[in-house]
């Protein structure tokens, strides 16, 4: 049944009918109608995302931001996420005119290490793509702007209800970044190289076992490129069985009684593995290139869809496969922050919040990039794998400092 609109109701009420009957008849159903709940209305949205776009501190950040340029240090490492920064920058500048310049960095290490020496001073960084170890010391040393999610209207969007998005490497976000994106640890590898298994999962001694079969054709990146640091992480949860240890601080104890089966295990494993260990793929973007020359019979990514982007440009075979370790893929968020002392602050929460818009998750998504949505109306928990909590931030310190010592030289 269609419901008649208060306009309608109007309309009705004002008809001069030549029937005095049909007349009472009809505005008798009026007076009932008025009376009865609209069950299927369609009020206007007033989401807490609206009030936030509307509200005079908003219009505010929108008018500081206009002409503004924003310098956003970023990963560069990956061809299809620097045209999806190029696209942004584009609808931004229409939008909004801020300009976005992404500036690309090998490891986002190299930001910290900037907004350290400039020790308060005004930044050259506007935004930061950060998370993990860097957000903890970012966090602590008090260099990050804070009630991002309070001031930017589309965190009002976030899954934090089906994300694990409220913490980063077990540190609070408590509004001092802002999450972006998901990633999840899995192997993209030749089709029955790491066995047959119903679930898609792997071991560390299907991998070991995988490596004497294909000497030379097995590495990781070199550590601290972060998917290098994750595999030897997933590595370490396997071999220690998800020892709970790995969930808080890297005490002494904890290092002394875990980390020597990480190295037991790479001692094993480099001799088997491409240049014999003596050598590492410089990223995971090298790592796959080789695979899809099949120089490798693995590479390792931290986006769930890139297997199936990948073979959408027909770049590997249509029979490889996606594979995940048995504890889970280990998950977490990349995140957006603003340094305290960012000349264009205002720009860059304008450029936050179009990121976090429907518009640009779905790009994100279903662009060449197919990195996760992190807001709930586009979740999209088909292309999630089974996930497994990303070790306390302490430890990948630890696992990159003490890998350079033993095998970096």
């Amino acid at each position: 049944m269609m419901w008649l609109t208060s306009k309608s109701l109007r309309f009705l009420s004002n008809v001069k009918y030549s029937n005095p009957l049909a007349a009472l008849v009809v505005l008798m159903a009026v007076a009932i109608l008025a009376l009865l709940p609209n069950v299927n209305a369609q009020p206007l949205p007033d989401t807490p995302t609206v009030q936030l776009e509307s509200s005079p501190q908003w219009q505010q950040t929108l008018a500081d931001a206009k002409g503004e340029t924003v310098y956003f240090y970023a990963w560069g490492g990956s061809k299809p996420i620097n045209d999806y920064l190029r696209w942004a920058a584009r609808e931004i500048a229409s939008r909004y005119n801020v300009r976005l310049r992404h500036v690309k960095v090998a490891d986002i290490s190299e930001a910290v290490s900037r907004l350290k020496a400039e020790d308060g001073s005004k930044s050259a960084i506007d935004l930061l793509w950060v998370n993990g170890e860097n957000f903890s010391y970012l966090k602590e040393q008090r260099l990050l702007l804070g009630k991002l999610w309070s001031s930017i209207p589309n965190s009002a969007l976030l899954a934090t209800q089906k994300l694990p998005l409220k913490n980063d490497f077990g540190v609070p976000i408590e509004g001092f970044e802002v999450p972006w994106g998901v990633g999840q640890f899995n192997i993209i590898a030749d089709e029955g190289l790491l066995g047959e298994s119903e679930q898609n999962t792997v071991t560390s001694s299907i991998i070991l076992a995988a490596a004497k079969q294909n000497p030379g054709r097995i590495s990781y990146p070199r550590p601290p490129e972060f998917h290098g640091t994750t595999f030897l992480k997933q590595l370490l949860v396997d071999l220690s069985n998800k020892d709970k240890r790995l969930y808080s601080a890297a005490t002494s104890q904890a290092q002394d009684d875990l980390l020597p089966l990480l190295w037991d295990y790479l001692d094993q494993l480099h001799p088997l593995s491409w240049q014999k260990g003596n050598a590492f793929p410089s990223s995971n973007t090298e790592q796959l290139s080789l695979f899809q020359q099949k120089q490798f019979v693995l590479a390792v990514s931290f986006n769930p869809n890139e297997m199936a982007k990948e073979k959408n440009e027909k770049r590997i075979p249509t029979t490889s496969q996606r594979l995940y370790f048995a504890q889970g893929a280990i998950t977490n968020s990349h995140n957006l922050a603003i340094p305290k002392a960012a000349q264009n602050s205002a720009g860059a929460k304008v450029v936050i919040n179009f990121l976090l818009s429907e518009l640009a998750q779905k790009q994100k998504l279903n662009g060449s990039w197919g990195d996760p949505s992190v807001i709930t109306p586009l979740l999209d928990e088909a292309s999630t794998l089974p996930a497994q909590q990303e070790l306390h931030s302490s430890w990948q310190q630890v696992i990159e400092d003490k890998w350079q010592q033993k095998y970096g030289a």
